[in-house]
């Protein structure tokens, strides 16, 4: 059985996401949480120790270069990880997701002593629609990898002109980076305000997945159109390579951009000064 990728993407607008009880289960469920946990892009909370780890650019950060990878390792359990909510079905949705250019991973790499070849020590993926990004695993297989690339991703989206960081549940380690818990209202009522129309009403809380004609027969007209428009303009998730490309012009000698926009030739510093950026 596979997923719908355009139930999918509905299901995201109208606020909902797919699970499973664990990596070899073959059912997946829909999940509509009674409270979300959501990071500010102007509240990401960056330590001195982060951010000496991120201006030093210890981690070379790249974006859509793993992102098979990605998930597959967010998806594989660990002595640290006992189960994972990542089953095959889903696993292969969010594969063809990102072929399309909805689903973005980012990776954090560093070079492994023994094959002087990068290796992949860290890295986060999600799903963009419109002005909202729903942000879905992370891991780390060293110290700061997942802050480093989730600091790399709120620099993004910043960048990028969206207006909704979605990181479904909280945990410990998500408000210690600044994620705050809201009701699922008013959750929904910032993703209306950043997708354009209004999600649909249906309650899917535990819902077996079955088709694309059942859970969302009745809200489909509302919900369609999952290419949306965020309320502040067009935003873009390459905005920030854009960026970094200039910084990379100016650091070969161009003349300007580190004048106009007080930049460093040091991606990670950008970062952090982006991080310390309010709107």
């Amino acid at each position: 059985m596979t997923i719908d990728l355009d139930l999918l993407l509905k299901a995201y607008a109208s606020g909902i996401f797919p699970m499973a009880d664990a990596r070899d289960d073959p059912e997946t469920f829909w999940v509509e949480p009674k409270a979300r946990a959501i990071i500010p892009l102007d509240n990401f909370r960056m330590s001195r120790s982060l951010g000496k780890t991120i201006k030093s650019d210890r981690f070379r950060v790249s974006t859509d270069s793993a992102f098979a990878d990605v998930i597959a390792i967010c998806a594989t359990e660990t002595e640290d990880r006992k189960e994972t909510w990542i089953n095959a079905e889903i696993e292969e949705a969010f594969n063809q997701l990102h072929q399309l250019g909805y689903a973005h991973s980012v990776e954090c790499w560093q070079v492994d002593e023994a094959t002087g070849e990068d290796k992949l020590v860290g890295g986060l993926y999600g799903l963009a629609l419109g002005g909202a990004f729903c942000g879905e695993s992370m891991f780390s297989h060293t110290r700061d990898a997942s802050k480093v690339a989730l600091a790399w991703l709120v620099a993004r989206l910043k960048v990028g002109e969206f207006c909704l960081l979605d990181c479904q549940f909280m945990t410990d380690h998500l408000a210690s980076l600044g994620a705050i818990e809201i009701s699922q209202e008013d959750y929904l009522k910032d993703l209306r305000r950043v997708r354009g129309y209004a999600p649909s009403s249906v309650s899917a809380i535990r819902s077996p997945i079955t088709s694309s004609g059942g859970l969302f027969a009745a809200g489909a007209d509302r919900a369609a159109g999952v290419e949306g428009a965020s309320v502040s303009g067009t935003v873009s998730f390459g905005a920030l390579d854009e960026l970094l490309a200039r910084l990379d012009e100016e650091a070969r000698g161009a003349v300007g951009f580190a004048e106009s926009a007080g930049a460093s030739s040091s991606p990670g510093k950008l970062i952090a000064q982006l991080l310390t950026q309010t709107s």
